[in-house]
């Protein structure tokens, strides 16, 4: 440690804006504290250095406005690493955890480098050669996404990327997502996080799991150093925006997972990095003993989300990854606890949920919530702030209930199909606010949900007992890879019917990446500490699996192709129990009008394509057929609509590639006024 040089002058700069801007003359850094006593700027030489090579004290009287601590210092620049001390009370039962001996990360830093332990933050610059990139602003209904995690996409090595499980990597991988057709990605966590702090251990292998996934967050500006492909620090910075400039190129908007629930400081027995020892009692919600944190999300504190301080802490990170780093949308992990007010109950109208869905910056932004939390909040459907889509884990069970087998769903799967009006249609929200999903992160791929029963966790080292419940799966005659051919009949089917379902519902459909080359995680539904091949992409199963992803790219593309399928209003007489004049009719197997009341497994379903029923262009009539019974029917097909032609065989899912999928305009005529569907098999026909 040595004293500040004489050619390194610090001013007292100015409070805002939070963190660390380069200036003409060196680096203005701000940090938030109302209750510290002393704040000192610690900068380095090294990433890897455990003493700072310079401290600078801030003086109250000089360098402190209100709560906002400041300073700027000459002679440094982008690159420059810098932690803080801070001191204060050091009282846990009135919720203060200064501690002084603690370097700590800024809130607001925007790129992190150096060991865990020994993390220190680097001072960025925001220049970037755009090259005239502007968001694609594709409109929700006409957007498909891809959820996906960075590393998982390209690490095996059968990618064949030259930089994988990198942004870089995401990048090279461009090519393959357009020919899928995919509008969006949606990368699960890329904000800082610790892979090292999961000590659990593979009671199979004795290998140390990680935190893989990435839901506790360190630094929410800064993207994951180990997702750059460069050593240098901050180079995530620089390599995320050019991934983000060559997906707008390609149509492709990005959708960011963020965790604005929690962070990685974890309880009272957890590390401080940032946030605790900046002001506990700001940043965190605590119980009456202030001593203890509130525990809304299962991962040991809560964020005090809409205290001022945290709402404004939100707005700007949100700002800076919409303007700065380009990104389109984000999806809100928990965004129930966002809704919480400070002694945890749900507000009414929560401020910081209504401000991100009418801040002017962020007005073209698509904003997602994961409508519930850790602590029984559950608000699908119900979301305050009008803007909001929804992840719909309604569609998610409905569906895959129905192609189970499970009786009486019919009436469940229509309300899916057509929009989830009994969650949507309130506050003007559309069908497009519900995203639709059957599979995500969080469960099995969509090749497990048809493989197995139950799930495969021993691993994980929780013995087992950790991951989602219930799955609604079904192995189709085998746990795990079969090499009978009936099973695997099956599971394909079975795939095909849960994906066209997917992609042919109203809504915003949402693929769990991997899911169109039967992706496998050998059935372990929570795999988030598992970095190896149990979550990386096995891109060899393109191959094996060539028509599950034909299949896949051929509904996308049948999707965009047709308004019918992209209505920004729902339907008229979606609702089983509306009567009025429809613009989608239901049938059973026998063409008559369909028994809701009935345990039945089948469904038809007569859609008008015409303009005036919320299409922005005449379109295909259409009649799907749905069978998740074992046996085969025979379906009495509704009539052809006055002025169109024949019907016509667009999809079968009980056909082998590629017969089960008509090219556009080559569709067969259905010779008669039946049309036999095989057991657990859809069939799409139209007419022009």
């Amino acid at each position: 440690m040595t004293d500040r040089p004489r050619d390194l002058p610090a001013s007292p700069g100015r409070p805002l804006p939070f963190g660390a801007t380069p200036t003409a003359r060196g680096v203005r850094f701000s940090a938030f504290s109302r209750h510290a006593t002393a704040v000192t700027l610690l900068l380095f030489d090294r990433a890897g250095d455990e003493r700072p090579s310079v401290e600078i004290p801030l003086d109250p009287r000089l360098n402190r406005t209100g709560d906002a601590w400041h300073v700027e210092v000459d002679g440094i620049g982008p690159g420059a690493l810098y932690l803080f001390r801070v001191d204060g009370p050091h009282e846990p039962a009135r919720g203060h955890r200064f501690d002084p001996a603690t370097m700590l990360l800024d809130p607001y830093v925007k790129a992190v480098t150096g060991p865990a332990g020994r993390r220190k933050g680097v001072v960025i610059s925001d220049e970037f050669d755009w090259q005239g990139d502007q968001p694609p602003g594709r409109p929700p209904q006409r957007t498909v996404i891809y959820e996906t995690h960075v590393r998982s996409l390209t690490r095996h090595p059968s990618a064949g990327v030259e930089h994988p499980g990198t942004f870089r990597g995401v990048a090279e991988k461009i090519p393959y997502l357009t020919d899928l057709g995919v509008t969006a990605v949606e990368l699960m966590p890329v904000m800082e996080f610790d892979e090292r702090e999961n000590h659990r251990t593979n009671p199979r292998t004795g290998e140390r799991l990680g935190n893989y996934w990435g839901y506790n967050t360190i630094a929410f500006f800064a993207p994951k150093e180990g997702y750059a492909a460069g050593g240098a620090p901050g180079a995530a910075v620089t390599e995320f925006k050019e991934m983000a400039r060559s997906l707008h190129r390609a149509g492709i908007e990005v959708i960011l997972d963020i965790v604005f629930n929690h962070t990685a400081e974890g309880d009272e027995t957890g590390p401080t990095l940032n946030f605790r020892g900046w002001d506990n009692t700001i940043y965190y919600l605590l119980q009456t003993d202030q001593s203890r944190y509130a525990n809304f999300t299962g991962c040991g504190n809560t964020l005090n989300c809409n205290h001022p301080i945290v709402r404004t802490l939100i707005i700007d990170c949100l700002r800076y990854w919409t303007v700065e780093m380009h990104v389109d949308g984000f999806r809100f992990d928990l965004g129930s606890v966002l809704g919480r007010d400070r002694e945890g109950r749900l507000m009414e109208n929560p401020p910081i949920l209504e401000r991100i869905a009418e801040d002017p910056v962020l007005r073209g932004t698509k904003i997602i919530a994961e409508a519930w939390d850790a602590a029984g909040a559950y608000q699908v459907g119900q979301f305050p702030g009008g803007r909001w889509a929804e992840w719909n884990d309604r569609f998610r069970d409905d569906t895959r209930r129905f192609w189970r087998g499970d009786p009486g769903c019919t009436g469940a799967v229509a309300t899916r199909l057509t929009g989830s009006a009994d969650l949507y249609l309130r506050d003007g929200r559309k069908p497009f606010h519900s995203i639709n999903f059957v599979t995500s992160h969080d469960g099995f791929t969509l090749n497990d949900l048809v493989s197995y029963t139950r799930r495969h966790n021993e691993e994980n080292g929780e013995g087992g007992r950790d991951g989602f419940e219930p799955n609604w799966s079904d192995n189709n005659g085998a746990e795990g890879p079969s090499d009978d051919p009936l099973v695997e009949a099956v599971r394909e089917r079975q795939v095909k019917n849960l994906l066209a379902t997917l992609l042919l519902s109203l809504g915003t459909p949402m693929l769990l990446g991997g899911d169109e080359m039967r992706r496998t995680q050998r059935g372990n539904n929570n795999p988030w500490c598992q970095d190896n091949e149990t979550s990386w992409y096995d891109w060899r199963l393109l191959a094996r699996h060539a028509g599950a992803r034909r299949f896949c790219r051929e509904l996308i593309r049948f999707r965009l192709d047709h308004p019918a399928f992209l209505r920004p209003e729902f339907y008229t007489g979606g609702d089983p129990d509306d009567d009025r004049i429809p613009d989608v009719a239901w049938f059973g197997a026998d063409g008559a009008p369909h028994d809701w009341s009935a345990a039945s497994r089948r469904l038809a379903m007569l859609i008008d394509g015409s303009p005036g029923t919320g299409t922005d262009r005449d379109d295909n009539d259409f009649y799907l057929m749905l069978n998740a019974d074992r046996d085969d029917a025979v379906f009495t097909v509704a009539p052809v609509p006055p002025g169109r032609s024949a019907w016509r065989r667009a999809v079968d899912t009980a056909r082998p590639s590629p017969d089960d999928f008509a090219e556009p305009g080559d569709e067969p005529s259905l010779a008669e006024s039946t049309c036999r569907v095989s057991g657990r098999s859809l069939v799409v026909l139209l007419s022009r």
